[in-house]
């Protein structure tokens, strides 16, 4: 058997086992309180029974007295009190003077004291410690509004079972023994299927989870399961499988594209050195001020990465004021204006007044990274329009472009660290790579969001939301 395999069949095992344990829990559970509460029941039932048997039998006699001659009719009160000792009670007629008419001790002395020995027995095999008794009430007889005498029942109380009592409390036991053992099995079946079909997804989710902790970021989960827990498990599972393989790309190409960037300058500044240390080249002035650029441009990229890891950390300065987003926007168009007239590229503005609670240094970053990357893949006799408006307590910047356009490939990727759609990384391109991940880091601690649409050969578009004072998030604090 497979490793993993094993681990699922000993998680099925305790998932059934845990199921098993519940299910004769719950049956011994329900069996119990079935029990008590019908013998509750009965012994209620079997009380009613003798108050009402004993009244009866009163109500019986009372009606065998002859008020013509004030006597009684013995021998029908005798067959009562006969019929009455079948049923296990003991009678004992006195008529109102306190003579006695019939008595059942007298009677048959014996047999009411087998009975009461039987009555015994059967409450003893019942409930071993029953605290019960021969007991004797006494009511009386009235003919009429007359009182003609009294009768004493005795009986074995607070209540018996008879033999027919006893037969049936135990086929009713019985029952429910067998509906509880069928109950139990019918559990013990639905436990393991019920098992089975939590263990495979949660398996599976287990064995995708160690995959993934060891790089296996293509693992994904397949099995479907009705229930919405186990699903979404799975769901979870596959999306953080999907998030790292992302992260890991990422990473990799990060780590690519800072080798590609640095490969460059080093190697001629490697080059610029080793021919002037042979004698190759004189260090003269220009060759010197070369090796100068090249190290500037790496000063570049890592002031560059020190501002993108400083707005991408858990708690960015951002300092807060109130201003005018489309005086900030013209002012810096004022300053690009001569660049873009000498490419021959129609620079427009259109806005009103648009309100935000930002910091206004990092929103003039965001500004002029976008404008310098119009201005850069925007061709002579292109435009760019810039557009500002305030909808719904927040601003919207928008700056469109007539440029070269993004791909739909690269469109995703545009705002990761280093990555450049110009993969030669040519100095005529210019920049690191690192300008949009930036704008992004710094509309990210605004509490804001950044879109973006292009079409290839017709331009591009980028969206950037901010949200006015009112709106920011609780998390977004003021530095």
């Amino acid at each position: 058997m497979a490793v993993s395999d094993l681990k699922k069949y000993k998680l099925r095992t305790r998932l059934s086992l845990a199921y098993i344990f519940l299910a004769l829990f719950l049956v011994a559970l329900i069996s119990i309180l079935s029990n008590v509460f019908l013998e509750k029941h009965f012994q209620d039932y079997i009380i009613k029974q003798q108050a009402t048997k004993n009244m009866d039998i009163a109500s019986l006699i009372s009606q065998q007295y002859n008020d013509a001659d004030n006597s009684w009719r013995k021998t029908v009160v005798e067959n009562i009190g006969i019929n009455a000792l079948e049923q296990g009670l003991i009678v004992k007629v006195k008529d109102k003077p306190g003579n006695i008419i019939w008595d059942a001790t007298v009677h048959n002395s014996g047999l009411c004291n087998q009975m009461i020995t039987h009555m015994s027995q059967n409450m003893a095999s019942r409930y071993p410690r029953f605290a019960g008794g021969y007991k004797v009430n006494s009511y009386p007889l009235k003919h009429g509004a007359k009182l003609v005498g009294n009768v004493e029942i005795g009986y074995y109380g607070p209540f018996y079972y008879n033999d027919n009592d006893l037969a049936f409390i135990n086929a009713l036991n019985k029952i429910l023994g067998m509906a509880a053992t069928f109950s139990l099995l019918l559990a013990l079946l639905l436990g393991a299927l019920t098992a089975k079909r939590f263990s495979a997804p949660i398996s599976s989710a287990v064995e995708a989870a160690r995959d993934i902790s060891r790089g296996h970021y293509n693992h994904r989960i397949t099995d479907i399961s009705n229930t919405t827990e186990i699903d979404e498990l799975t769901s979870t599972v596959n999306d953080l499988a999907e998030g790292l393989g992302k992260q890991e790309k990422l990473r990799r190409r990060l780590t690519a594209n800072v080798a590609h960037e640095l490969r460059t300058p080093l190697a001629t500044l490697q080059s610029h050195m080793e021919a002037m240390i042979d004698g190759i080249w004189e260090p003269d002035s220009s060759r010197l001020k070369s090796c100068h650029e090249e190290i500037m441009r790496l000063n570049r990229l890592v002031g560059d990465l020190e501002n993108l890891a400083r707005y991408e950390s858990e708690d960015p300065v951002i300092r807060r004021e109130n201003f005018d987003l489309s005086e900030l926007t013209r002012h810096i168009i004022k300053n690009y204006e001569a660049e873009f007239a000498n490419k021959d590229i129609v620079l427009d503005f259109q806005g009103g007044v648009s309100p935000v609670h930002a910091d206004r240094d990092k929103i003039s970053q965001v500004i002029v990274n976008l404008l310098s990357n119009a201005l850069k893949y925007t061709a002579a006799g292109g435009s760019v329009i810039i557009t500002v408006a305030h909808d719904q307590a927040q601003a919207i910047l928008k700056i469109r472009d007539t440029g070269i356009g993004i791909s739909s490939e690269d469109l995703e990727h545009i705002f990761e660290r280093l990555y450049r759609v110009d993969k030669s990384r040519s100095r005529e391109s210019g920049g690191s790579g690192i300008g949009l991940a930036i704008v992004k880091a710094i509309i990210d601690a605004h509490g804001g969001r950044i879109s973006v649409s292009s079409i290839i050969n017709k331009g591009t578009e980028f969206t950037i939301t901010l949200p006015d004072s009112h709106q920011l998030p609780a998390s977004i604090s003021e530095n």
